[in-house]
């Protein structure tokens, strides 16, 4: 039996993407090691099954268990220590993400939590201004250590603990048992926007690989990283759109979706659907699409959120509201992205091939500065950010909306505007300037994607998840 085990946390579907379906696996199996992936309870004898291989253990993370401790271990003090960490980052970079959810708080928060939440504000104000209070913070969360996997640790001895974040969600509690044992620790950045959005560590975390120079500014500036303990690998899950693994036939898409291949194709991702309502937007691509507006016949593919499948919420209600908006317009479709299962939802790689073609084959592709204004940028396709506005928002009692107009100031968002990677419409009439625009200049834009992709990307030669895997391997 090898004397190299790693464990890799895989909480998110997108983190099975990021160590599943890249080289970062291969690599790190090619090296002798043993590796044991921890994901969702109910999903481990499927990934068994997809993913078998020899050297390749999977368990499970207990979900369940890490609900229960965080409910009744001081639960009140673990949430609010876990919000000061979500926005106690440096104000060294950009906070516009961080202030936007510490007003939704504000707004949402129980009438109990409203009664503190000037105490919360004041505890923000100092962690954003000083690096030993950030360091007091971040000390007293590892009194939160539950053991939860010592059956795992005593069974296979990693000698490398991996996690898509670096304690932000319930990975937290297998760092701090990691740490709490001597095991050396690292994270791998699944998102574009995680650093500027989360900001301080959940647990004692060693090392972490990021995707690009940008996003190691933002943890070394934001949240004290040591320069030298923060490795530049690339985004792994992209490897496969640089490389067009996933992309689809255009026979067999426009197949899959009933499209007409005589006309032009639109292609909007709904996004931020917890801030503000997507609906606006919708509405006026599709009346577009239905009268004919545009310099070309177009059609209009519609790609719903995840949230969009959370039951009982306002987001299943867009939903709704888009289904039966667009019920007889002819030439306007709908995606549903393809759940997982287990808690991992509908954020998984089930459908990258859907994505990939979706944005490979779309003559302008709209969205609201989500991150597929990167992965489209890779396809070299033109992108507009639709920010239309409801009066309003969401109109919902205790709900908080925020305006899409002032998001553009968020760091990610605020980089691909200074990029030039794409346009932004406020209206319905600009929405329609842009896409003529763009209908009849599709190559406009290209250097500028490119640079923008170069920036934040790094390596565009499909070779992220082996240099990330050969990162993870010195670690060992």
């Amino acid at each position: 039996m090898t004397d190299k085990t790693v464990f890799i946390s895989a909480d998110h579907g997108l983190s099975l993407v990021y160590f599943l379906q890249t080289d970062v696996l291969p690599t790190l199996l090619e090296s002798g090691a043993r590796v044991v992936l921890l994901t969702d309870d109910g999903l481990t004898e499927q990934i068994k099954q997809r993913f078998a291989q020899p050297n390749l253990v999977v368990e499970g993370l207990r979900f369940k268990q890490c609900r229960q401790y965080f409910e009744s271990s001081s639960h009140s003090l673990q949430h609010w220590v876990h919000f000061l960490r979500w926005m106690g980052g440096s104000q060294r970079i950009n906070t516009n993400a961080m202030d936007g959810h510490l007003r939704q708080m504000g707004y949402e928060a129980s009438p109990r939590g409203k009664r503190i939440m000037p105490l919360i504000r004041a505890l923000t104000y100092a962690l954003r201004r000083s690096r030993l209070a950030r360091n007091a913070l971040m000390g007293f969360q590892n009194r939160f250590t539950p053991s939860l996997y010592p059956d795992l640790f005593e069974k296979y001895r990693p000698s490398l603990v991996v996690a898509s974040t670096p304690g932000w969600r319930w990975d937290r509690y297998l760092l701090r048992e990691a740490a709490a044992r001597g095991i050396n620790t690292a994270a791998a950045i699944v998102g574009w926007d995680n650093p500027s959005s989360y900001r301080l560590p959940g647990a004692p975390v060693n090392w972490v690989n990021c995707w690009s120079e940008i996003q190691k500014q933002e943890l070394v500036l934001g949240a004290d990283w040591p320069a030298g303990r923060v490795n530049i690998g690339g985004i792994p899950s992209y490897d496969g759109y640089f490389k067009r693994t996933w992309q689809m036939p255009r026979e067999e898409y426009y197949a899959l979706h009933n499209l007409d291949p005589r006309r032009k194709l639109l292609a909007f991702a709904c996004s931020f659907v917890t801030f503000s309502p997507n609906f606006a937007n919708i509405r006026a691509l599709a009346e577009l699409v239905n009268a004919d507006a545009l310099c070309e016949p177009a059609q209009l593919l519609i790609r719903l959120h995840p949230n969009h499948f959370m039951p009982g919420s306002l987001y299943e209600g867009e939903a709704q509201q888009v289904r039966a908006l667009i019920k007889d317009m002819p030439h306007v479709h709908l995606v549903e992205p393809v759940p997982l299962g287990g808690e991992l939802g509908y954020y998984s790689g089930e459908d990258m091939p859907e994505k990939a073609s979706m944005m490979a084959y779309a003559d302008v592709f709209l969205t609201v500065y989500s991150t597929m204004v990167v992965e489209t940028a890779i396809h070299d396709r033109p992108i507009i950010s639709v920010c239309i506005d409801v009066p309003g928002g969401w109109n919902t009692p205790g709900k908080f909306s925020l305006s899409l107009a002032e998001i553009g100031e968020w760091p990610t968002h605020q980089r691909f505007r200074a990029a030039g990677a794409g346009r932004v419409t406020f209206n319905q009439r600009e929405l329609q300037q842009a896409l003529n625009f763009y209908l009849a200049n599709p190559s406009a834009d290209s250097e500028q994607r490119r640079k923008f992709i170069r920036e934040e990307c790094t390596f565009t030669d499909g070779s992220a998840g082996r240099r990330t895997g050969e990162f993870l391997k010195t670690l060992i």
